[in-house]
């Protein structure tokens, strides 16, 4: 048996990481959210939002950063690891901004597959902006739209999670992975 890996999605604001700190105090193996590093990295260099000022080079960044991640889960031979966000998630996010992008985004999710993708749809009730999120409720709905579309085009049948407390959603990901 290999490493499960099960990819936790959504747009910004719906609670990811809320439940990928969730899971890592019950202690789940989980590899956190990289794009708020590549945004502080860049603000060292003086880019306010490399996102905004040079999407591909930020998708770049994310993508090596996920590969790694994707790589670096089968280091828990037999188990299970968690991912706040996955691959597929750069195409998605250079799709709703309109962006092209290299082939090899493309096949980089073609060879990194996943076992289990739960998606997180955008809730007005806890959705926040901040320093490194600056998209608005309604352009969340559109990313979410955008994911479902790009993992259903790598043939992922997605899991929605329901609306409810950080712990009733951390239980119905674990009950519909059977643990």
């Amino acid at each position: 048996m290999n490493t499960r890996k099960i990819v936790i999605t959504g747009g910004p604001g719906t609670g990811k990481s809320t439940l990928i700190n969730n899971l890592i105090g019950k202690g789940y193996n989980c590899l956190e959210e990289i794009s708020r590093q590549v945004t502080l990295n860049a603000k060292k260099e003086g880019i306010e939002q490399l996102f905004l000022t040079n999407p591909l080079l930020f998708s770049e960044l994310l993508l090596k950063g996920r590969e790694k991640q994707f790589l670096d889960a089968n280091m828990y031979k037999n188990d299970i690891v968690f991912f706040d966000r996955g691959i597929p998630d750069v195409l998605a996010y250079m799709d709703f901004i309109g962006d092209k992008y290299p082939e090899e985004f493309v096949e980089s999710c073609k060879k990194a597959t996943y076992d289990c993708i739960f998606i997180l749809k955008p809730w007005e009730a806890i959705y926040t902006i901040d320093n490194e999120r600056y998209e608005s409720f309604d352009q969340a709905l559109k990313i979410h739209d955008h994911l479902v579309k790009t993992y259903q085009s790598f043939n992922y049948d997605l899991v929605d999670v329901p609306f409810d407390t950080v712990e009733n959603r951390t239980d119905f990901i674990l009950k519909t992975l059977n643990m």
